[in-house]
């Protein structure tokens, strides 16, 4: 009993240090002068990517460091992690041996040997020559070692065996369907580590000129005491309420989430606070680490930084950022507020006790929450009207004048924040628990707002590239770490301005450093990635596996999606969030989206690299690898693989909602109006609450069976009303092939028109179908119409055949797969027009019927269950 005990004790704040130090920023931490070395390298890389982000690049840097900064970014990153990263448990933590010094120097030479010998790669075109092949295999062998280290042995795995499949492709041992002819060592080194398509390419482009700012933006806000910050206004606005600290785990960990790259981070900084009130209050050990990891974990679908993801979706889909924050904010929004709900209803089940003597007032909590969400979200939209009154007063001097605003704001703000008390950390295992009041403590963190509402400013109002936009925000960081210990003093009357401004001084200095460990292990990992998206385009293997996964999927679209929702899990059990999500969208985005076309579903491409994000940042919950849930498991005592399993049960909303908003694209807020987006998020909200309450089995009492699966069924209604309305009321009428022309040349431009289109496809000469949706532009005629489409048919035999589309045309891209050379003719095999349709909203009413029932049922079996004594 006594070793179970001992192997299930809550770790100690030192133990707990350790475990997000050799999982984020590296365990080793030597001493002397060689620490300092370390401390200062660190540094010098957080200050050269500020300097590389800001305006003033091009003058202060060199353009041939400018231009191959991606070199810079991951030679500092490999050296970090031989420094900071031991080989094995068994290696010292306190001083770096001679062969990681080896290593760590030859890495970072590699990495810059495009810098350095950068005349003659271009002047070869690229071309590997026989240096420059074993240099870069040395390179990807230091680098997969360097990965290994940082990230676990997983992704080093995974990249191995996509390099071996470069070479090795052709032999016949490969299962056929997946063989290809193989390349040279010159040939696969200079695609992977010579040219911009492997470790050098767009992930680690992103890495580079994003992700880090951002990380370390979110280092400096919490150096700065913004986390404390959060929790406690968290804790003053939940903590009275049933179940409190785990409403405020929750409301807490979606604050620290949008700066935090990190879920392990986020579960240790706020779990050590949260999870013991969560288990004073009535919860397990598992219940209590399994809330504090799934809200953690879905900190990464939040924006603005979604793990890094949003700016690696800004490149691979193709459109802006704030499109790509739009679309992934009501799906993360609803998520947690479903996940508050479940510990609500945890909570209710359990009749668990309130921390404090506060009276609790919910509607007043939850009215405030509100107003303060919504004065917020003012402030950041209201920002734009004095600066655009600033800039027509006075264009060439807004810039300054702004400047001066935003200081006499911070100054003001600072000042409010000296008239209360410092906020302290609190000891969760107090005798007494003293709940923060809101009233008394939200001075003390007003500043730290400000470089959020810069950073928004920029992203949403000015639509300034995500590292210009993180750039100023962490500028106006380092001001307030500089300055607001000095500031607070001077304006409390102490007599210690210097020793004030050196604390502010080593604030911002242990920032860099923390931003710059933090990134080793996403540097290396988008580095690392680039390999599997090199061997991607360098072999084919993408196209390989869309005929792999519809063979296996009989090309029934749900089981497809679910294949490849398993398969972001598997590929996730041992890989970052980030490197997982471009691993799998560069395999299979393409995949969802042919298979999805020939089963008539058209499906956007955010929606699909959406779908296998969620199911990629599951695999932080997921036993037996969810490395979340068992840096929760130190934290509460309990056992790690409980806790995944029910942080997996707390997470079943995150696996939903991806198989949602692929079929209903509303959800993303895609062509959708304002007044259409507030429906579809009032309605996605309740939808959520209810798919929570059937999967929870509580809703106002104990739920029967039939009323479990009743909620279900209206959450889907809700979250699909096109379900029922297009089988009520069909959305297309289908017009014969042989009257396609006539047809069009009738129909109003702008009209989309959906095509079928058969024919044997070019790599395997198997049949299949694809549609296409086209619009009808305001040519004269039918024909002009066709034509203006790109198609190019040809009536014959009784059928509708189809040339090659034109080069550059509309449909050249949907249609280019097919073979239209062979015997087998391609044909147009049906056509549909848009037919009226009642508003697919009022299958809103029989579903909020039906649950009104449920809830009537509910009510007064909970009215009888009260008047029985107990």
């Amino acid at each position: 009993m006594s070793s179970d005990t001992q192997s299930n004790r809550p770790l100690s704040e030192e133990e707990l240090q350790e475990l997000v130090a050799s999982s984020d920023a590296g365990g080793r931490n030597p001493v002397g002068n060689v620490g300092v070395f370390l401390a200062v390298v660190a540094a010098i890389w957080s200050i050269f990517q500020v300097v590389l982000a800001s305006p003033l690049a091009n003058y202060v840097l060199p353009g041939s460091v400018v231009n191959n900064a991606r070199q810079f970014h991951l030679a500092f990153a490999i050296f970090l992690a031989f420094a900071a990263y031991p080989a094995l448990k068994s290696s010292p933590r306190d001083y770096i041996p001679i062969q990681d010094w080896i290593m760590g120097i030859l890495g970072a030479f590699v990495a810059l040997y495009g810098y350095f010998f950068y005349q003659k790669i271009v002047d070869a075109g690229g071309l590997a020559d026989d240096v420059d092949k074993w240099v870069a295999l040395v390179g990807l062998l230091l680098l997969f070692e360097a990965a290994r280290r940082a990230l676990g042995p997983a992704m080093a795995i995974i990249a191995t065996i996509f390099l071996a499949y470069v070479f090795f492709g052709s032999s016949e041992w490969v299962p056929e369907v997946i063989r290809w002819k193989g390349a040279s060592l010159k040939k696969a080194m200079s695609h992977m580590w010579i040219t911009s398509e492997g470790v050098f390419g767009i992930a680690l482009g992103v890495s580079t000129k994003f992700v880090f700012l951002f990380v370390l933006f979110g280092a400096l806000l919490d150096k700065a005491g913004a986390g404390n910050y959060f929790i406690k206004m968290a804790f003053g606005a939940l903590g009275h309420l049933r179940g409190g600290p785990a409403k405020a785990a929750v409301v807490g960990s979606a604050a620290t989430g949008l700066i935090s790259g990190s879920s392990i981070a986020n579960v240790v900084t706020t779990g050590t606070f949260t999870i013991p009130l969560m288990k004073r209050v009535g919860f397990s050990s598992e219940q209590a680490g399994s809330v504090e990891v799934a809200s953690s974990v879905n900190g990464q679908i939040m924006p603005p930084v979604m793990g890094a993801a949003a700016f690696l979706m800004v490149e691979y889909v193709g459109i802006s950022y704030v499109e790509v924050i739009t679309h992934a904010f009501l799906p993360a929004a609803i998520s947690y507020i479903a996940l508050v709900y479940i510990v609500h209803l945890e909570a209710v089940k359990r009749n668990m006790p309130t921390l404090g003597d506060r009276d609790v007032h919910l509607a007043r909590t939850v009215v405030g929450m509100l107003s303060f969400f919504l004065v917020f979200a003012g402030l950041c939209y209201g920002s734009q009207f004095p600066v655009e009154a600033v800039t027509s007063w006075a264009p060439s001097s807004a810039g300054m004048i702004l400047s001066l605003i935003v200081c006499a704001v911070y100054v003001g703000l600072l000042y409010l924040a000296a008239q209360v008390p410092d906020l302290e950390p609190d000891d969760p295992n107090a005798q007494e628990v003293q709940l923060p009041v809101i009233g008394d403590i939200y001075k003390a963190g007003l500043h730290y707002l400000l470089p959020i509402i810069v950073l928004v400013y920029f992203l949403m109002i000015e639509q300034k590239s995500p590292g210009l936009s993180a750039f100023w925000a962490t500028a106006l960081l380092f001001v307030i770490l500089l300055t607001q210990k000095p500031l607070k003093a001077l304006f409390r009357g102490q007599h210690t301005l210097s020793a004030s401004f050196v604390d502010g001084v080593v604030d911002l200095w242990q920032g860099l450093i923390d931003g710059a460990r933090n990134m080793i292990g996403i540097a290396l990992a988008t580095a690392t990635a680039g390999v599997i998206v090199g061997t991607v385009t360098l072999t084919g293997v993408g196209q390989v596996m869309a005929d792999l996964v519809e063979f296996l999927s009989g090309g029934n679209l749900i089981l497809m999606l679910v294949m490849v929702g398993i398969l972001s899990l598997i590929l996730g059990m041992g890989l970052p969030t980030t490197a997982n999500y471009i691993v799998v969208s560069s395999l299979m985005a393409g995949v969802v989206v042919e298979l999805g076309a020939q089963s008539g579903l058209i499906v956007p491409l955010i929606a699909v690299h959406l779908f296998v994000f969620y199911f990629g940042i599951m695999a932080d919950v997921t036993p037996p690898v969810g490395l979340a849930s068992f840096a929760a498991a130190a934290v509460s005592g309990g056992d790690a693989i409980r806790t995944g399993f029910t942080a997996f049960f707390y997470s079943l909303r995150t696996v939903a909602l991806p198989f949602v908003f692929i079929f209903n694209t509303d959800l993303l807020l895609i062509d959708v109006t304002w007044v259409e987006g507030i429906i579809v998020a009032i309605f996605a909200t309740i939808a959520i609450l209810v798919f929570t309450a059937g999967t929870m089995g509580y809703f106002l009492t104990h739920s029967r069976i039939y009323e479990s699966i009743a909620l279900i069924f209206v959450a889907f209604a809700l979250f699909r009303p096109d379900y029922f309305m297009d089988r009520i009321s069909p959305p297309y009428a289908s017009v014969e092939p042989s009257a396609f022309v006539e047809t069009i040349g009738q129909t109003p431009p702008g009209t989309e028109v959906r095509l079928v289109v058969s024919g044997p496809d070019f790599d395997t000469l198997a049949m299949t179908d694809t549609t296409v949706i086209v619009a009808v532009g305001n040519e004269e005629g039918g024909e002009a119409r066709v034509d203006a489409m790109g198609l190019l048919l040809l009536e014959e035999d009784g059928l509708i055949k189809l040339e090659e589309p034109m080069f550059g045309s509309p449909v050249a891209d949907e249609l280019g797969n097919f073979d239209y050379y062979g015997d087998e003719a391609v044909r147009l095999t049906s056509v549909s027009l848009p037919s009226s349709q009642p508003p697919k909203q009022m299958i809103y009413i029989p579903a909020m019927i039906l649950l009104g029932l449920i809830a009537f049922l509910q009510r007064g079996r909970a009215a009888r269950q009260e008047e029985v004594p107990a």
